[in-house]
């Protein structure tokens, strides 16, 4: 279970696009293949499991029978109600607790792996939430990770990084869409062990939340850079 510390419940506060976000992400589970991401980003887990920003809990209907627990953290008070009641219908163990990622209220070492899925765009200080997620999953532990990610075209990227010192991240929750996930996890002393990037959705018109990677990073053994 997770630890309970003091962590602003509501760190962060999204009413308006918490509910925006809770219905356009079930049609986008859908109609972009989302859902099929999900199912392979959490393929062959086992243990237990954080879930960082879990949103309305698209991914615990995913999960498989040999995770023995998932710790699942929201901090927006909208999202994290919808994700108690989708808790209740998984099929494995599911606690659904506030905090921040910058600040996670479990103890280090913890858990088995962890989960960011469409999250490290909006953390506020990434560096920091990496780090949390390093520090409480045990040596050899594995992070999964679907995250938004900067266009490797030099317009969209040029679209992106404008947009997300702008308008992006008032109208979508916090969201920057120009951040490089991969470099920010091997920067928190990762090892990426598999990554593809992706295009969501696949077809049609691409916009500046189009460009996604899918992987899986490790946290090195004791005697394998700790």
């Amino acid at each position: 279970m997770a630890q309970r510390t003091k962590v602003t419940p509501d760190a962060v506060h999204h009413p308006l696009f918490a509910r925006f976000y809770a219905r356009f992400s079930e049609t986008m589970d859908v109609r972009a293949g989302i859902e099929a991401y999900r199912r392979e980003l959490l393929h062959g887990l086992s243990g237990r499991v954080i879930e960082i920003g879990a949103g309305n809990g698209l991914n615990f209907a995913h999960y498989p029978a040999a995770v023995s627990e998932v710790v699942a953290l929201e901090p927006e008070r909208t999202l994290r109600q919808l994700a108690v009641r989708a808790a209740l219908k998984a099929d494995v163990p599911v606690d659904v607790v506030p905090g921040a990622a910058e600040a996670l209220p479990v103890k280090s070492e913890a858990f088995d792996a962890a989960v960011a899925s469409l999250v490290l765009c909006s953390v506020r200080d990434l560096p920091r939430a990496l780090g949390e997620i390093r520090r409480v999953l045990r040596p050899g532990g594995e992070l999964r990770f679907f995250e938004h990610g900067r266009a490797e075209g030099r317009a969209l990227a040029t679209v992106q990084r404008g947009l997300d010192r702008t308008v992006w991240p008032l109208l979508f929750g916090g969201c920057h869409t120009a951040r490089d996930p991969l470099a920010a996890i091997e920067s928190a002393g990762f090892e990426i062990v598999t990554h593809r990037r992706l295009r969501v959705p696949e077809k049609g018109l691409a916009v500046p939340s189009s460009p996604c990677v899918l992987g899986v990073a490790r946290r090195p053994a004791l005697g394998a850079g700790e």
